[in-house]
């Protein structure tokens, strides 16, 4: 372990031109415990070359953290890979509050270590955080071979693990930064089979919080009500709203979100085994109308959201 150690609007093309992001979180369908015979949970992340990595909701969800952490930092896709890479080693990618001696966290951080106190460790923003604030003080991470990168900022006893997960790490990295759209799907058990899982609900104020903590101040989701906008900078590409997709489908069964559309994609929990879906008239925006009426521009990302009781 490391003594030290981060969406009537018009159907577009499947170009991905228009910059509009529709959340639904009902909280119907996401649950935090699995029971039954259904598939359990999971979070799948495909490769042009037909690789494919399969996650937990809760892997998915700290990558997409570790992701938004280093976006919020204008880090490039390459620390992320990096980042991903150790946390796969160190902790499965899970927030575990145990470890070698005092260990802890996604990046197994050590209080001991000049780290942080036990509680900030175990929070995934602050821990990555303090992950890149290692990683760049190294003036040749980006051209570094990975394992020696991660093994500057970790100082592990196993120097040489970090480079079996670089793989999957650069996979994972290529869908949460947005470069490879519609990338990464969750598919998540089907509800009312009355098995005793427990209902997952969020509120509008809730996402954003969540959003302007892990991607910063950058990253603005304003409105009332059920409908949150998201400003994108008119120089950004797609890249951006697929950033903030695979975001919310990797936080979806934390956050109990329900429904997604990006451009002419959509993801919807309850047919969540089909992965993105093209948009059709009839998968309808949420409005009642049967319609996709999500306003606003290629300027601007909005999210949609209708809170479960």
């Amino acid at each position: 372990m490391p003594e030290r150690t981060t969406a009537k609007r018009r159907l577009r093309a499947a170009s991905g031109a228009t910059a509009t992001l529709v959340v639904l979180g009902f909280g119907c369908y996401a649950y935090v415990h699995y029971l039954g015979g259904e598939e359990p949970p999971r979070c799948t992340v495909s490769g042009e070359d037909g690789t494919s990595l399969t996650l937990e909701p809760e892997q998915a969800a700290n990558a997409s953290t570790i992701e938004a952490v280093a976006s919020a930092r204008g880090l490039p896709e390459r620390a992320v890979t990096i980042a991903i890479a150790t946390a796969m080693q160190e902790s499965e990618l899970r927030n575990i509050d145990y470890g070698d001696r005092d260990s802890l966290g996604l990046f197994q951080q050590r209080p001991s270590q000049g780290w942080g106190s036990k509680e900030e460790i175990l929070d995934p923003v602050y821990a990555a955080g303090a992950f890149y604030d290692r990683l760049v003080e190294l003036p040749d991470y980006l051209t570094m071979p990975l394992t020696e990168a991660a093994q500057a900022v970790q100082r592990s006893a196993f120097p040489d693990e970090y480079a079996k997960h670089e793989p999957e790490a650069a996979l994972l990295a290529a869908a949460l930064t947005g470069r490879a759209p519609a990338a990464l799907s969750c598919a998540l058990p089907a509800p009312g089979s009355g098995d005793g899982r427990t209902p997952v609900t969020s509120t509008p104020d809730e996402v954003h919080a969540r959003m302007v903590r892990e991607f910063g101040d950058g990253v603005q989701p304003s409105g009332e009500g059920a409908r949150l906008t998201v400003p994108v900078p008119t120089e950004a590409d797609a890249r951006q709203g697929w950033e903030l997709a695979h975001w919310s489908v990797a936080h979806s069964a934390e956050l109990g979100i329900e429904r997604i559309t990006y451009g002419d994609r959509v993801w919807e929990a309850a047919r969540s085994s089909d992965g993105w879906r093209e948009l059709t008239a009839g998968d309808g925006g949420g409005d009642g109308s049967g319609e996709e009426t999500v306003a606003g521009a290629a300027d601007a990302v909005q999210l949609s959201l209708a809170a479960g009781e």
